[in-house]
C-alpha cells in the first residue's frame, strides 16, 4: 500500500509480480477493507508520505494479516547514503529499491513524475546517494494560476506547440515542454557521470522524449509497489533468519 498526497495505491503481488492494482481516495476505509478481503494476503506493507487519518489507522489495525509500517528504521536491501533518512519519503526509497530489483548491479536514475517529480540515483554497487524534488505537472499549472493575478488555470490536455500562440497554449507548452527539457537535462547530466546509466520512469505523467533519450528509458508504473514488495520480503527473510 502506497499512501500518497492525493490517492492510496494498493497492489496485490504474487511473488515478485503485481496481480491487481486498486486506487482509492485518501481516508477511504471501506476501499482498503474491500481490497484486503478480495485476496488471501499473507502479509502487507504500508508506505506513506503523510500522516495517516484515524480511519486509515483503524482500517490497517483491523486487517487479518501482519502489516509492516515502512519507516526510516525499516531495513532495506540497499545501502542508503541519504544524510537525513528520517525525512526521506517512503515512496522515494521504495522506487530506488524497486528499480534496483529489476536492474541489479546497474547505475540507475529513477524518475517519478507524480504530484512532485523526484529524481533518485543508485550506483551499480547498491549505494543510494539521494536525489532531487521538483514540482509536478499539476503543481506547476496551479502555481501559475494561483500566484498570478490573471493567468488562467489550464488543463494539461490540449495542444502543445513549440511556442504558444495564446495564453492557454503558452502555459501548457511552458509547463509540459519545461518538464520534458528538465528531465532530459537530468538524464544527460547523470550520463556524464555514469556512462552506462539506465533510467526508469514511473508516475502518471507521459513525456515525449527525444530519440536519443528514448533508448535509455524504461517505463514501469509499478516501480514503487515493487520496491515495497521487495522491502517486505527482505524483512521477512531477516525475521526468519533471526528465529533460526
Amino acid at each position: 500500500m502506497d499512501i500518497g498526497n492525493t490517492v492510496i495505491k494498493m497492489v496485490a503481488f504474487r511473488g515478485d509480480e503485481p496481480a491487481e492494482e486498486v486506487r482509492v481516495e485518501n481516508g477511504d476505509r471501506s476501499g482498503i477493507e474491500a481490497f484486503a478481503g478480495k485476496h488471501s494476503f499473507n502479509r502487507g506493507i504500508v508506505g506513506s508520505v503523510r500522516d495517516l487519518t484515524a480511519s486509515e489507522q483503524a482500517a490497517l489495525s483491523a486487517l487479518p494479516f501482519p502489516v509492516l509500517r515502512f519507516s526510516s528504521d525499516t531495513p532495506v536491501p540497499i545501502t542508503c547514503r541519504y544524510r537525513t533518512p528520517e525525512t526521506l519519503g517512503s515512496d522515494r526509497l521504495a522506487a530506488v529499491v524497486g528499480a534496483s530489483s529489476l536492474k541489479p548491479a546497474t547505475d540507475l536514475l529513477i524518475i517519478d513524475a507524480g504530484t512532485c517529480i523526484t529524481y533518485e540515483v543508485i550506483d551499480a554497487r547498491g549505494n543510494y546517494w539521494g536525489g532531487n524534488i521538483a514540482p509536478g505537472m499539476q503543481m506547476r499549472l496551479r502555481a501559475l494560476h494561483e500566484f498570478t493575478a490573471r493567468l488562467p488555470l489550464v488543463d494539461a490536455e490540449g495542444e502543445v506547440p513549440g511556442m504558444g500562440y495564446s495564453t492557454e497554449t503558452a502555459i501548457r507548452s511552458g509547463v509540459l515542454r519545461g518538464m520534458k527539457y528538465e528531465i532530459e537535462g537530468y538524464i544527460k547530466s547523470m550520463r556524464s557521470k555514469f556512462p552506462r546509466l539506465q533510467v526508469f520512469l514511473t508516475g502518471g505523467n507521459r513525456i515525449n522524449f527525444d530519440e536519443d533519450i528514448k533508448s535509455l528509458v524504461h517505463t514501469d508504473k509499478y516501480i514503487v509497489p515493487r520496491g515495497l514488495n521487495k522491502i517486505l520480503d527482505y524483512n521477512e527473510e531477516l525475521r526468519i533468519k533471526n528465529l533460526e
